[in-house]
């Protein structure tokens, strides 16, 4: 396990803080890295990185309609999660999450939320297509920086289920 901060000065109490003690709690070796363009999108953040947008995760939390509360879904940047088919193959009845409770549930502003490191444990869902590259890129807590990691590594210490995100 190692944590590579790429040099990068920490702020403590900072959501890259809790992004970073959390991967390393859980044994998980990543790169942090904060850019120096945007990794707001999906494209952005594939063009900082040098790497596919197949390899960008998403990290996308949704309402749960069916049972409350919120639900990270963790999406490759080449796909969109599609709600209809989540809902009829995975029984996951979804809708979108205002920003403030997206804050006020993560502690992380939407483009910027990481995929470890939440306020508050949430059900977790990942898209298989990024379980076959051998590295993936995902926010760190803002939407300036990112972090490399192993997908099954990522959906270990997240406890994602890999899913389907589209038909």
């Amino acid at each position: 396990m190692a944590v590579d901060t790429g040099g990068v000065t920490i702020k403590a109490g900072s959501s890259m803080e809790r992004v970073v003690r959390v991967a390393d709690e859980a044994g998980l070796s990543i790169r942090l890295r904060i850019m120096d363009q945007s990794t707001r999108t999906a494209e952005d953040a594939a063009n900082a990185c040098g790497c596919s947008v197949a390899q960008i995760v998403k990290s996308l939390i949704f309402t749960d309609e069916a049972r409350g509360g919120l639900v990270l879904v963790l999406v490759s940047g080449a796909h969109n999660a599609d709600l209809e088919h989540l809902a009829n193959v995975h029984g996951l009845k979804l809708g979108r999450a205002d920003g403030r409770t997206v804050r006020d549930e993560t502690g992380f502003a939407i483009g910027g939320v990481a995929p470890i490191g939440h306020l508050r444990p949430l059900p977790v869902y990942m898209d298989d297509a990024l379980l076959t590259f051998d590295t993936v890129w995902a926010a760190a807590g803002r939407p300036d920086s990112v972090f490399a990691v192993a997908p099954h590594a990522l959906a270990e210490a997240a406890n994602a289920t890999p899913i389907s995100v589209r038909p």
